[in-house]
């Protein structure tokens, strides 16, 4: 999102503080779109996060890991998925929100880089094991194209996806 621009996140967010003297964390992290396509359609693998809301994978970037590979070992991580083909970046949402989990009601202000993967038609998904500390995905699951929109539970994605949706139109036509 460009400086400038209200914050339209459905996140727990703290849109108004953007211009407080609160400190606040500043993260960064990567993750994936991912897609198959299969005799039966198109579908897109997403998860249940923490919030009980459907959303896409991604994950904070190690020190230096590219945003590429970081949401590769992510989509890996979160998904189980392996040997992605890459459909090249979709672009940048930034967030403002109150850490519920790690740096209990912080002030975080979160970058998030996000690609377009493509995976093997007859992949399965697996969900990630549950950690002591932290966020936890509910539920992996492959999504039919038709309803990956509505699905989708945040509208600061809506642009990233409307991007993964349109590079999937041209990819059909070559």
């Amino acid at each position: 999102m460009k400086q400038g621009k209200r914050h339209n996140s459905t996140r727990p967010s703290i849109s108004s503080r953007r211009k407080s003297s609160e400190k606040h964390r500043t993260e960064v992290s990567a993750g994936g779109l991912v897609f198959k396509r299969t005799s039966r359609g198109v579908f897109f693998a997403m998860i249940k996060d923490s919030y009980g809301r459907w959303t896409f994978p991604k994950g904070h970037v190690r020190r230096g890991e590219s945003h590429k590979k970081t949401a590769i070992r992510e989509v890996g991580e979160e998904l189980g998925i392996e040997k992605l083909r890459p459909h090249g970046k979709l672009g940048t949402i930034d967030i403002w929100f109150r850490d519920r989990f790690v740096f209990k009601q912080k002030l975080v202000h979160k970058y998030i880089h996000y690609f377009l993967f493509e995976a093997h038609p007859r992949v399965k998904l697996r969900k990630e094991q549950a950690t002591e500390k932290g966020e936890k995905i509910q539920a992996v699951a492959w999504v039919p194209l038709s309803q990956v929109k509505k699905k989708s539970s945040y509208r600061d994605l809506q642009p990233i996806l409307e991007k993964a949706l349109l590079r999937l139109e041209k990819l059909a036509l070559n």
